[in-house]
């Protein structure tokens, strides 16, 4: 006989009331989570995970069954997996739970999920959201990113210590264009940092930006980083993932757990953490306490925006003088102006013949 599930209970989330369904199913085995440790979890790091939230265009990415080992993610290319992402507002949402329209790359509207309170946040708890996927904009303008977002990804041979490695370098770039940035965990191997930017350029010419920061530090670092969309050009090197600046591709936000065996959060860090940390040292169960005792590190994020426009002269220079121009975008997105072929170099049987500068730019 199937054991009945515990009786759902409500939580009381800054004047809402949240009802929490089977609160005693279990998330994270390893770890004796449950559903319910992993809602009073977010409410604990609300004004962070509110801060990176509030006001954007959120996918959900939603493990109703909670993590287990085996557990897959559904994609585009096959849907049988034990979670799924969730771009739209799912059916029955409560009234406190906002939307803002917002266009993909194909053309399609939909109407995603918009948090503007902390309720919204346990209520998406509530159907199993463990990562949060905010885009780099928000509902006043949903055209134009206010944040670069650059991901330091390790390649096979690499790990959480080489992306470390990378981000002072990376930090000094961004400084002599008179910027600064903000670093995060993933929750994995990764690094993220993002910068806050004036929401007066679009997503290609904030992709741009992010092409250009990144080749620029593959200039100073060449044995350690890569823009190299193709893997087998990779090698042993961090890759500087720009299309996470395309529209429609997010990074998991601060504070988000991620699916595996421990609950690792994606943690906030000054810089001088960076070189001192590592992804397993913050989890579902030790953020609480570190949160408590900084604060939300991203809380800058809120501060002097930058102006892109000198990263935008860096990426007409490399152009104009090293006939470096735009890079692939992602399979599944339309062929846009000025890309190059989308075809993996080791099969593309004419790219002899074509220069790096034979690609006609278009101007955004």
């Amino acid at each position: 006989m199937a054991r009945a599930s515990a009786p759902a209970v409500e939580l009381e989330v800054a004047g809402r009331t949240v009802r929490i369904s089977s609160p005693t199913k279990v998330y994270f085995a390893d770890r004796g989570l449950t559903k319910l440790d992993v809602v009073q979890y977010f409410l604990s790091v609300g004004d962070g995970i509110l801060r990176a939230l509030k006001d954007r265009p959120t996918t959900l990415e939603r493990w109703p069954g909670g993590f287990f080992e085996g557990a897959t993610l559904s994609t585009r290319a096959d849907h049988r997996g034990d979670a799924f992402y969730s771009k739209r507002v799912p059916q029955g949402a409560p009234d406190f739970v906002e939307s803002v329209a917002i266009t993909f790359p194909s053309g399609r509207p939909a109407d995603e999920v918009c948090p503007t309170e902390l309720a919204v946040v346990a209520w998406a708890a509530n159907l199993g959201t463990l990562r949060f996927h905010p885009w780099p904009v928000t509902s006043a303008d949903v055209d134009h990113p206010d944040q670069l977002r650059i991901d330091l990804d390790p390649q096979p041979g690499t790990d959480f210590s080489d992306a470390a490695s990378v981000a002072p370098r990376l930090r000094e770039v961004l400084q002599e264009f008179g910027m600064d940035g903000h670093p995060k965990t993933s929750g994995g191997r990764g690094l993220h940092v993002y910068v806050p930017i004036e929401p007066n350029a679009t997503f290609v010419q904030a992709r741009r930006a992010v092409i250009a920061l990144g080749r620029e530090l593959e200039r100073r670092m060449p044995e350690a980083v890569t823009t190299s969309w193709w893997k087998e050009e990779r090698g042993e090197r961090i890759f500087v993932d720009f299309n996470q600046m395309a529209r429609d591709r997010t990074m998991a936000s601060a504070y988000s757990v991620r699916p595996n065996s421990r609950a690792t959060v994606s943690a906030p860090l000054t810089w001088d953490e960076v070189p001192l940390v590592g992804p397993e040292d913050f989890d579902v169960l030790s953020m609480p306490a570190r949160f408590a005792e900084v604060g939300d590190l991203h809380a800058g994020l809120d501060g002097p925006r930058y102006d892109i426009a000198p990263l935008l002269e860096l990426s007409e220079r490399d152009e104009r003088d090293r006939g470096l121009g735009d890079l692939p975008y992602p399979p599944e997105y339309p062929k846009m102006p000025g890309e190059p072929k989308r075809v993996q170099p080791s099969r593309d049987t004419d790219r002899h013949r074509e220069a790096p500068g034979d690609v006609e730019r278009a101007d955004h």
